[in-house]
């Protein structure tokens, strides 16, 4: 069965991108341009210590579809994308990073394959545009997170996703969330599917995001997802003559 799409709301955390934030506007409203659906973003500032918020209000201001978040201090991606699920508007919800790495302009056919019937689709960065030290972490610890899990996920540390709103806001929110997002969602019953997305080299501002602190944080979550895989409760009701509370 085709899935509907009525609004899109796109997730980005923002932590000091005060150089990014009006081109990933652009790019934005440029690749989203062509769709029929109504369409928000949804800018959460975690904590920010530059112009970044300032930014994020002035956008505002100008485009009522940039609706924005802001957090007293800095909490990191998982709360970023948790605090955005809760107040995102749309029945659908895409992630994105606000480093303009990801390519907004992939949005619209991985759109067109959530469409087709799945609960999400996962940006697959064939072609990495980081350092070899970055690349060689990250799919070292993709493969780590795939044996542990149970995965067969080809990029889990890619942030361009779109998923079903409903579905997203019954995963359980705990610090390292978003890097297992397509296990989460399987827990509630997701089909998932994978397309290839462009990546780009960082060009302003820098990462905030250590390798080894990642690594270490990444193992420790590893655990309690495999122990939710483990103790979640499933099941399907095929009858009830109770009213839904």
């Amino acid at each position: 069965m085709k899935n509907t799409i009525n609004k899109i709301s796109l997730i980005i955390p923002v932590y000091n991108e005060e150089e990014n934030l009006r081109d990933l506007y652009q790019e934005i409203t440029r690749s989203l341009s062509g769709l029929t659906c109504d369409w928000e973003m949804v800018l959460v500032d975690d904590g920010s210590t530059d112009a970044s918020l300032s930014i994020i209000r002035e956008l505002s201001a100008a485009d009522p579809r940039v609706r924005f978040v802001t957090f007293a201090g800095n909490c990191g991606q998982s709360a970023a994308f948790a605090a955005g699920f809760c107040y995102a508007g749309g029945d659908v919800v895409v992630t994105l990073d606000a480093d303009l790495q990801n390519d907004p302009a992939d949005i619209p056919g991985m759109l067109k394959v959530y469409s087709q019937g799945v609960d999400m689709v996962i940006g697959w960065r064939v072609k990495r545009k980081d350092t070899f030290i970055k690349r060689y972490a990250s799919r070292l610890a993709n493969w780590v997170r795939n044996a542990i899990s149970r995965e067969t996920v080809r990029d889990t540390g890619c942030s361009l996703k779109v998923m079903r709103a409903e579905m997203v806001r019954r995963i359980p929110m705990f610090t390292g969330m978003h890097r297992f997002l397509p296990t989460l969602m399987k827990l509630e019953g997701a089909r998932v599917a994978e397309v290839p997305v462009n990546h780009r080299p960082r060009s302003k501002g820098v990462s905030k995001y250590g390798i080894w602190d990642r690594a270490w944080a990444s193992a420790y979550d590893l655990l309690a997802v495999r122990w939710m895989q483990k103790r979640h409760i499933g099941y399907v009701v095929s009858d009830t003559n109770l009213n839904k509370h």
